[in-house]
């Protein structure tokens, strides 16, 4: 019996876990026309994150050291609509034909450039407000640069 309530605890530990990590993972959209109808119902900017994932080290730190912080998070969660715009190069991380066509055409819009990590603030009417890309120092840095170039 007691192994039994153990196991039935262990369980249910697991399942809320991952409807955490779950949740976690899902406050970043990849879909730009989702991420424009949200960012205008919820009245927030829409933070664009132009990303190699698996092949660009400062994105992989910009992820790491920033995104998957709680404390960015939280900060995020309210004035952002958070939009992933990657451009993977391992076969293993092949995007949608659909994805691959949008991000193509988000990065000749917005990142014509070709720079790795880009991050666009911009408005729900697509008017770029800030540009930027990976500084050193973690999320309570990035923030604070983040707030300075919106004021």
């Amino acid at each position: 019996m007691k192994n039994l309530k153990f196991l039935i605890v262990a369980l249910l530990t697991t399942v809320m876990l991952t409807s955490f990590i779950d949740n976690e993972s899902s406050i970043w959209l990849t879909d730009y026309k989702e991420a424009l109808t949200k960012a205008k119902a919820e009245n927030k900017l829409i933070l664009m994150d132009f990303s190699g994932s698996d092949w660009c080290s400062n994105c992989i730190r910009l992820e790491k050291s920033v995104f998957q912080t709680e404390v960015f998070n939280t900060y995020a969660k309210d004035k952002f609509i958070l939009l992933n715009v990657d451009f993977p190069m391992k076969s293993k991380n092949k995007l949608s034909k659909e994805l691959t066509e949008q991000n193509a055409e988000l990065a000749k819009k917005y990142n014509s450039e070709g720079q790795f990590p880009t991050v666009i603030i911009m408005d729900s009417d697509e008017k770029v407000l800030a540009r930027t890309g990976y500084i050193e120092g973690g999320a309570e840095v990035y923030i604070k640069h983040l707030n300075d170039l919106l004021k």
